[in-house]
């Protein structure tokens, strides 16, 4: 049994990797997740489609690396974090579109009940904020806005999940309804301090405890794949959120260390240690994972358009035809010649959080081209990412350097851009999928293919290192006016 077995569910597709104890790629499998816009500011996925595309990306990566179940020592899972799944315990199916992380639907309720007061509670809680976000103002509105649903999920006939809970569920033939500790940590629902869903909030939110999963550790023996699916049974050995695994790839593991990964947003979380630390800047304390029941908390700032920016670039505004496009193009200027972009599609997150605030493109001119426009979204990801640096400075660690990974980062000129803006080295390991890697590395805990953490950040190698280029004064020059496009578009 020398073979880990991810699945990496994502917002914009479903993958399965299979990697060796080595952490080498052994073979993947990817499926593209279409996304639905039923109403302005909303997002769904179909469940149903998650659940087959995970279902077939595991056989096909299977056959290409031409291994059994028996040869897998474990399965690790990484989710979309946030979003929310419903669905019937006796069938098994949903009860409505899965309603995804980036929804602002419940826009409306969260600015109702926000006050300072409030937002301090559940700070205190859950190290969180009342956004729309977050899981528990997404559950509430599909038992008030679906029949029936609400006596249901009281009478204990409905469950609910974020992503992984559901693939959990399904994997295992509706014999395990669980999430880890690090899923639960970002529903709005969970308190990290005492690290149990909470009382107070699920009467709060209005949703009801027979519908939760069970809490565990992020490595944890959660059961077995149903030996239809695979060809035998296969342990369900580790479970993290997105960027909590990408935490664990990156083999951030003592605290100040920092890692910033660039997907369809960017998302840096600073290692805390075992200390709860309250941002004073609207950044979110959460669980960056639970071992053997010890946690270690992190330090979040969540931007919510990163490469989805330049999918925007592709899909919608027809500037470019592929996404590795931008490296030259960027690079085909000087600069933007005072252009900015400002992806704030749906809404702005840390550390403004505000839904609100709606995208622009600001300084046009007569002779602004293609280019500018194209250079102005990939330089939005670096300014955003000083944003975060910024305040987690102020609430807990000057970083030294900051580890980067994510689709985003192959991208030479983004890389060698954001060292500049942050005045710090980026550096990119040999493995940039480190969300992946993340749910791997923890099955592998789980089940004995290592020891312990040392055995993991053994494995971590870096590719390249960027240093600062710009001039500090400069950087700082291109920042005011970022801060000032950021003015222009708020809420």
């Amino acid at each position: 049994m020398t073979y880990l077995l991810a699945v990496d569910q994502g917002t914009t597709s479903t993958r399965a990797i299979i990697f060796d104890r080595d952490a080498h790629y052994i073979a993947t499998a990817t499926r593209e997740l279409q996304q639905s816009y039923p109403n302005p500011g909303w997002v769904e996925h179909d469940a149903r489609a998650i659940w087959a595309d995970t279902r077939d990306c595991v056989r096909e990566a299977m056959a290409k690396a031409g291994i059994e179940a028996a040869q897998i020592a474990g399965l690790g899972i990484t989710n979309q974090r946030e979003t929310v799944v419903v669905w019937d315990r006796a069938t098994g199916e949903p009860i409505h579109p899965a309603i995804v992380w980036q929804d602002r639907r419940t826009t409306e309720f969260c600015k109702a009940q926000h006050s300072e007061a409030r937002d301090g509670w559940l700070q205190q809680k859950t190290g969180l904020l009342l956004d729309p976000y977050f899981s528990a103002t997404k559950v509430a509105w599909i038992l008030d806005n679906v029949e029936g649903a609400r006596q249901r999920a009281e009478a204990g006939e409905l469950a609910f999940g974020t992503i992984d809970s559901w693939l959990i569920y399904k994997l295992s033939g509706g014999r395990v309804h669980a999430t880890d500790a690090t899923n639960a940590s970002r529903t709005l629902l969970f308190n990290i301090r005492m690290q149990r869903w909470d009382d107070e909030l699920l009467e709060f939110f209005q949703v009801p405890r027979a519908m939760l999963p069970q809490v565990h550790d992020s490595a944890y023996a959660f059961g077995h794949t149903d030996s239809a699916l695979f060809g035998g049974p296969i342990a369900i050995a580790g479970v993290a959120g997105d960027q909590q695994a990408a935490t664990v790839g990156q083999a951030c593991f003592e605290p100040g260390m920092i890692k910033s990964t660039y997907g369809t947003g960017c998302f840096m979380v600073l290692n805390l240690g075992d200390k709860f630390v309250r941002s004073r800047n609207r950044l979110l304390t959460t669980t960056a994972y639970r071992l053997n029941g010890e946690v270690t908390y992190g330090l979040e700032g969540s931007i919510f358009i990163a490469g989805a920016a330049v999918q925007w670039l592709r899909d919608a505004a027809k500037l470019i035809q592929h996404a590795a496009d931008t490296e030259d193009i960027a690079r085909s200027i000087p600069d933007t010649r005072g252009v900015y972009m400002v992806p704030a599609f749906t809404g702005l997150g840390a550390p403004y959080w505000d839904p609100e605030a709606r995208g622009a493109v600001l300084g046009l001119t007569r002779d602004t081209g293609l280019a500018h426009i194209v250079r102005a979204a990939l330089e939005s990801v670096c300014y955003q990412t000083r944003d975060l640096i910024g305040a987690m400075r102020e609430d807990a660690h000057a970083p030294s350097e900051l580890r980067v990974d994510g689709g985003m980062v192959v991208n030479d000129w983004v890389v060698q851009f954001l060292s500049d803006i942050l005045g710090i080295p980026a550096v990119r390991p040999e493995v940039i999928e480190t969300t992946a890697l993340g749910a791997a590395f923890l099955a592998g805990l789980q089940t004995g293919v290592y020891g312990s953490l040392d055995d993991i950040s053994a494995l971590w190698k870096t590719d390249r290192s960027f240093a600062p280029e710009m001039p500090g004064d400069k950087a700082d020059q291109l920042y005011k006016g970022w801060k000032r496009a950021v003015e222009r578009v708020r809420g």
